[in-house]
């Protein structure tokens, strides 16, 4: 048994450490995350991978689009210049942008860890200047002499259509963006400068003017990129971090849960074993006070055994009120609803309450409103809640002073019960404090007869499972007003027919 526990021991012990190793994981992430995203703007270095895998997925997705742009311009350019001349270009341009597609499909290909070397970007780079330089070869070509200002257009509109095409599919890559198109403009300006005419240089300076443009949209479509990608990184970081809040709160509910659970065993354990020593206790020291057997010779012991009665009573009340609230927060505490009448159970109350208000020379006063239809309630828990706030005012009101308890109607068609009290009253700060369970104000502390703290949340659930409303009044040195309240739909109508009790009990 002894080794099946310590085995069981060592299991969780295992299994707590794991956890704790994966939280502080989750916690560096976090930092590291939060550092990224509260950092300056993005540098040329962040998002490369990225930025080589949209490169890679442009050029694969123009691999055909390429080829008939070149072999249109091929076909047009047979006016001016020898087709053979035309078809070698064409074979080496098409065959050095499958060799570009291919590299790119190797890229997307390849692993995780092969993308991140570095030799990638230097082979799109120098992949790109070999392109480039194919297409610059194109405006070199030989041509006849009869070529008209149709040719130089033509040549002209060519560049344009190519350096924007290389601009599109390099941007995310500065350095292939330059290799790619600059070779472009140095040739066909080169070719135009060649003819000293004015719009041969006018041709050429604006083929430089337009490299400088695809340079500053390039630059620009790069800064999109990165935007799109940091926003897509924090979403991705985001969606990470609520989903690491979301599993240390389904763990944080589980382990609230399991102690709920064992909270739950320990109090019906503990109930039986604490109980049946204290009957034991109550009786023989009852036995004992009451002289049943003989009369005591020893008058101290007779008042030894009066304080251990007391004693137990006290501890008894407070395992009841313990294991009413355990219940009642559990949801296990289920009302025993019957046909019940206020007033008389308050009657009941006040005579309970007599004896202890007379011992304090308080003055109990009723205003009880007469022939108040019944309501729908459970009889024990409407009685423990009159007993406790009746019980509170006396306990709290200075000798020689006034309780006085109301029962009447509410303005939407319940019932309340009031007991309001002149005793030193509670400071507004500190009513939220007594409400809770375990909570006592100053004036209770201070107090030589100090309740367990649970008696007005017992109240609150109680009054709330009943479908009404608890109220706490209270002002310093003016005395403190508890206010319970019935809803409507829990009296019942005077003709017997009971119709708001059987909505009750549906809705139960």
């Amino acid at each position: 048994m002894t080794s099946g526990s310590t085995k069981q021991d060592d299991t969780k012990n295992v299994i707590n450490l794991k956890r704790a190793e994966r939280r502080r994981e989750v916690a560096r992430t976090l930092k590291n995350v939060k550092l990224h995203l509260g950092a300056p703007d993005p540098t040329a270095a962040q998002f490369q991978i990225e930025r080589l895998h949209l490169f890679a997925d442009t050029r694969i997705s123009a691999a055909y689009a390429v080829p008939m742009l070149a072999l249109i311009i091929a076909g047009i350019s047979t006016l001016w210049i020898q087709p053979i001349h035309v078809a070698i270009w064409c074979s080496i341009t098409i065959g050095m942008h499958a060799f570009m597609v291919f590299t790119c499909s190797s890229y997307e290909r390849a692993s995780s860890e092969d993308r991140a070397r570095s030799r990638w970007l230097p082979r799109f780079t120098l992949g790109d200047f070999v392109y480039g330089a194919c297409w610059a070869s194109f405006f070199l070509l030989p041509h006849s002499a009869a070529a008209t200002d149709g040719f130089m257009v033509f040549q002209f509109a060519a560049m344009l259509i190519v350096v924007a095409m290389n601009t599109m599919q390099a941007a995310t890559i500065p350095r292939a963006l330059m290799a790619s198109t600059l070779p472009i403009t140095i040739a066909i300006s080169a070719s135009f400068l060649q003819q000293p005419s004015p719009i041969h240089y006018t041709l050429a300076a604006m083929a430089i003017g337009a490299q400088g443009f695809f340079l500053i949209l390039g630059n620009q479509l790069i800064k999109n990129a990165n935007m799109i990608l940091e926003y897509r990184a924090e979403k991705d970081h985001l969606i990470s971090e609520l989903e690491t809040a979301n599993a240390l709160s389904d763990e944080s509910r589980r382990r609230a849960e399991a102690a709920n659970m064992a909270k739950s065993r320990f109090l019906a354990t503990m109930s039986h074993e604490l109980r049946t020593p204290l009957n034991a206790i109550l009786g023989f020291s009852e036995v004992m006070k009451d002289e049943v057997l003989g009369p005591m010779q020893n008058e101290q012991y007779k008042s030894y055994a009066a304080d251990i009665h007391g004693s137990g009573q006290h501890l008894l009340n407070l395992i009841n009120e313990i294991l009413d609230l355990s219940r009642i927060e559990a949801g296990r505490h289920e009302l025993q609803e019957e046909e019940i009448s206020v007033t008389e159970i308050v009657e009941e109350c006040l005579n309970m309450m007599q004896i202890r208000a007379d011992d304090r020379n308080i003055t109990l006063h009723n205003h009880l409103e007469k022939e108040m239809p019944k309501v729908w309630a459970d009889e024990r828990a409407v009685r423990q809640v009159v007993l406790n706030l009746l019980s509170n005012a006396v306990k709290f009101t200075p000798i020689g002073g006034d309780v006085r308890i109301t029962v009447g109607w509410t303005s939407g068609g319940g019932q309340y019960v009031s007991v309001k009290d002149n005793g030193p009253g509670i400071p507004e700060d500190e009513i939220p404090v007594v409400m809770e369970a375990f909570g006592q104000g100053s004036m209770a502390i201070k107090s030589a007869e100090q309740g367990t703290g649970l008696g007005l949340s017992i109240v609150q659930a109680l009054v709330n499972m009943h479908g009404g409303k608890f109220t706490l009044r209270s002002k310093m040195h003016e005395g403190t007003e508890a206010l319970m309240t019935l809803p409507a739909s829990r009296v019942l109508k005077k003709d017997g027919t009971f119709s708001n009790a059987e909505s009750v009990r549906k809705s139960a």
